[in-house]
């Protein structure tokens, strides 16, 4: 099978990336934050997507204070200092409207929407989270004022047909919102079992499209 020069240049991008990573930092507005962060105890990433893991991640520590953030602000995470995103592969944020307090919730039921999300490039192929440090956006006006969490994942795609995924949550109170409503998913279940955009091989054609997985982004109005 004959292989492009900018596959072949992915696989070893792939091969020498070996390191894995944490979203350490949570960013909202002006201020950071590692408190507001139910940050993993490890770095390895969670392996089933199917599972309840991928919510947060396993192993986490407590969060110790839910950080305020108004709506039209900006909102991200960041992967700690002198670290970049190694893996090729998409990445997503989203914001899971809690039914109370965030702290008090589990990412259970359908809450969940998305705000934002680096997917692939073009000639030469590749992804857009390749080589960040951190991801910002800012949280839509439309946004209900309320509890979250806002969750951030990277799809490492370096294993075919094994995707691997790298999750923090971080508790926010959202203030100065909407009234929209956003449709929401449920974590897990928003991703289909075996879906083409995290069984795709990389490295073995040259895609010409890529779908981030998951639900379209919400914008706001």
């Amino acid at each position: 099978m004959k292989f492009s020069t900018a596959v072949l240049g992915l696989a070893a991008i792939a091969q020498s990336a070996s390191a894995h990573y944490i979203f350490t930092t949570l960013i909202a507005g002006s201020n950071t934050s590692t408190a507001a962060v139910r940050t993993p105890k490890e770095n390895s990433p969670v392996p089933d997507y199917k599972g309840t893991d991928v919510r947060c991640n396993v192993n986490t520590s407590p969060a110790t204070e839910t950080a305020s953030v108004a709506a039209g602000s900006k909102i991200g995470f960041g992967v700690g200092e002198n670290k970049k995103i190694f893996h090729l592969g998409p990445a997503a944020m989203y914001l899971g409207q809690a039914p109370g307090l965030a702290a008090d919730w589990d990412g259970s039921g359908q809450n969940w929407f998305k705000i934002a999300e680096w997917g692939a490039t073009f000639d030469p192929f590749s992804f857009s989270s390749l080589d960040k440090s951190e991801f910002t956006v800012t949280i839509p006006p439309q946004v209900p004022s309320g509890e979250y969490l806002v969750r951030m994942e990277q799809v490492g795609l370096q294993q075919p047909g094994l995707p691997e995924y790298y999750v923090s949550c971080a508790q926010v109170k959202i203030t100065d919102g909407g009234s929209d409503t956003p449709a929401k998913v449920e974590i897990p279940g928003y991703v289909a079992q075996n879906d083409p955009s995290i069984m795709i091989n990389i490295f073995d054609t040259k895609p010409t499209s890529y779908k981030v997985p998951g639900p379209d982004v919400y914008y706001g109005f």
